[in-house]
């Protein structure tokens, strides 16, 4: 007889059937719900991603503090996103961790939800622009900043004279005027620290404060880029010489100190608010900034020097120049000796009695 396996009992078919079948639904549910979430976050990705609603190019601000539920209710409320609910999640998806910036943001039109949460988590707001020109007074810079739309919060207390770095600064919308200050006072204590640290070895200039000092007379003598190192040269050359700066800009700075109603905007006026002319009793008034009347440098800055001013002080090109004076185009002509500033000066009387000659006749 032969032999042959004997049947598993007819319970264990059951049981092991059983067990089959319910491992089969379970991955057919796994299955069935692993193809959902991904359809879901398809569908997801897809929302965050698609064009948005906005018709035009906006400016939108996001206030500090502000939750992603209120920024995507206003964003909502401005016609910019769809639903707030998806630029919740959108933040959760494209954030990174980072929180929402605050600032001014200009939301192209169409932006998508991932667009917009990107820009804000990235800080991307829009950059006004706040120019402080070189050779403005602090108070002059005080002025643009009470004078800004942008700024927000007190007029800060006009700084010393010549502790500011003019130049053109990027901030946000909502930056305080307070904070902006303070940024320019490190910027200039910055610059001041960097150009002094490569000044020539031989100048007649001591710390950094007289080289500030210089550097504003400078800025204030000319407008030309090019000249300032002549013209920080010449001045070099007669304080070196014990020679008297006499610098007409500091006989305005100090008439401007001693009797503010004589002066506006840094220049002086007439009785009726018009520029006028230096007087001989300007040139005859004691301020202490007159560079006609005192040896050496005034006390103090008489305004805020650039870099490129601060630069030249500190290290002037080689010269023998001790006087300039207008040559009629703008800018100046250079003399080493008392003889050819004297036919340089007549040259230029004659260029201004053409030019009244000219302007009467016209």
């Amino acid at each position: 007889m032969s032999w042959r396996p004997k049947a598993p009992p007819k319970a264990a078919r059951r049981r092991g059937g059983g067990l089959g079948a319910a491992i089969s639904k379970l991955s057919a549910v796994i299955v069935i719900l692993a193809a959902t979430v991904l359809v879901g976050g398809l569908m997801l990705v897809a929302e965050f991603n698609r064009p948005g609603p906005g018709a035009r190019d906006t400016e939108f601000m996001v206030e500090r503090g502000a939750s992603a539920a209120a920024i995507g209710e206003d964003l909502a409320g401005e016609g910019l996103i769809r639903d707030p609910l998806f630029f919740r999640l959108a933040t959760r998806a494209y954030a990174q961790g980072r929180s929402l910036q605050a600032g001014e943001y200009a939301v192209p039109a169409g932006a998508s939800l991932r667009v917009i949460v990107e820009m804000m988590s990235s800080g991307e707001a829009v950059q006004h622009a706040v120019t402080i020109p070189e050779g403005y007074t602090s108070q002059m810079a005080i002025d643009v900043l009470a004078a800004s739309e942008v700024l927000t919060g007190d007029v800060p207390e006009t700084p010393p004279e010549g502790s500011i770095l003019p130049e053109t600064y990027h901030v946000q919308r909502g930056m305080s005027r307070a904070d902006l200050l303070q940024q320019m006072r490190d910027a200039h204590d910055q610059a001041v620290a960097e150009i002094w640290a490569k000044r020539a070895p031989d100048l007649p200039i001591s710390t950094p404060e007289q080289m500030v000092t210089l550097a504003s007379i400078v800025e204030k003598e000319t407008g030309l880029a090019a000249e300032r190192p002549m013209v920080a040269a010449a001045f070099t050359n007669r304080l070196r010489r014990s020679i008297r700066i006499e610098s007409d800009p500091t006989i305005i700075y100090g008439v401007c100190v001693r009797a503010p109603s004589r002066c506006r905007n840094g220049r002086l006026v007439d009785a009726a608010g018009n520029p006028r002319v230096i007087r001989q009793s300007d040139m005859a008034m004691r301020t202490g900034y007159n560079t006609y009347q005192i040896d050496g440098l005034p006390p103090t800055p008489i305004a805020n020097p650039g870099r490129a001013s601060m630069e030249a002080v500190a290290n002037p090109p080689p010269s023998d120049a001790i006087f300039f004076v207008a040559d009629g185009t703008g800018g100046h002509v250079f003399a080493a000796t008392l003889a050819e500033h004297n036919a340089n000066v007549a040259r230029w009387r004659r260029i201004e009695a053409q030019r009244l000659a000219e302007e009467r006749a016209n």
